[in-house]
């Protein structure tokens, strides 16, 4: 993303009717009612938006791969919340072994607390984008100077230490608010979101989340799976890596072809 700045048609919409509710009030003062009515209504409908992960209303938000890729067979594997120094590294082997790239958005802060590992993500091939540098609960109530300064913060973190400049950004559970595409603007950064998600945060049996993520699986998709804050099974173990093993070999007999998000959307 580059260049001026462009509202989505939503936000366009909205702009045009507070212009028209302070005209209206201008010229008859008694039909604040009416325009206070619509105005709120206008504010529960961006809100609403926001806290829809996959809702394009609020400006560009990347959910599937383009049409080129999903002709190639293509899907993203994408991991959120790390480095996590438990989880990670498995998670890395089981990648290479499988001869697969995964695209990992990595917190600000837990990537100053593992630094190699962090490094490590790309050094053996897989991309580290932007997932914010405190991953606030509250990101979605930030406003704009805050929410700069969150992005800004991980942008830099991540890019001392892989060398790499992360092109794409997600909000902490996806939520977020009005101000948040102009400030990915201005950064040079993409929203991107997901097909599928796992729930793995949440789902402690391996069972379930295999079966969210491969379930009708198409060429095209973007999973969400956990490499940090991940729930765990009756084993204590987390259970992406119960759930890896299994959604690489339904990827393989599928004859789908993983790549970072990077790779297809160039």
């Amino acid at each position: 993303m580059s260049g001026r700045w462009r509202p989505s048609m939503a936000l366009h919409a909205s702009f045009a009717l507070h212009g028209a509710a302070g005209i209206a009030l201008l010229a008859n003062p008694g039909v604040w009612p009416w325009a206070l009515g619509a105005l709120a209504a206008n504010h529960a409908i961006l809100t609403a938006a926001g806290l829809l992960p996959r809702s394009k209303l609020l400006g560009e938000n990347i959910t599937r791969l383009p049409a080129d890729a999903t002709a190639r067979r293509e899907i993203s594997l994408t991991f959120d919340d790390g480095p996590n120094a438990e989880v990670t590294p498995v998670v890395l082997d089981m990648l290479d072994d499988a001869g697969i790239k995964a695209t990992f958005f990595c917190i600000g802060y837990r990537a100053r607390q593992y630094p190699v590992l962090c490094r490590q993500l790309a050094e053996r091939g897989h991309r580290v984008e932007n997932h914010g540098d405190s991953h606030s609960k509250a990101f979605a109530a930030f406003g704009p100077a805050r929410m700069h300064a969150d992005i800004s913060a991980a942008q830099s973190t991540l890019a001392d230490i892989t060398g790499q400049a992360p092109r794409f950004f997600r909000a902490t559970a996806g939520l977020r608010n009005p101000f948040l595409d102009p400030v990915l603007n201005r950064l040079g950064l993409r929203l991107a979101a997901w097909t599928r998600r796992s729930y793995d945060t949440r789902t402690g049996d391996p069972d379930t989340v295999v079966r969210r993520l491969t379930r009708n699986l198409h060429p095209g998709d973007i999973l969400l799976l956990h490499d940090g804050h991940g729930a765990r099974d009756r084993a204590g173990r987390t259970v992406v890596l119960a759930a890896l093993p299994r959604l690489l070999r339904t990827v393989a007999e599928q004859s789908l072809r993983p790549v970072t998000l990077a790779e297809a959307l160039p």
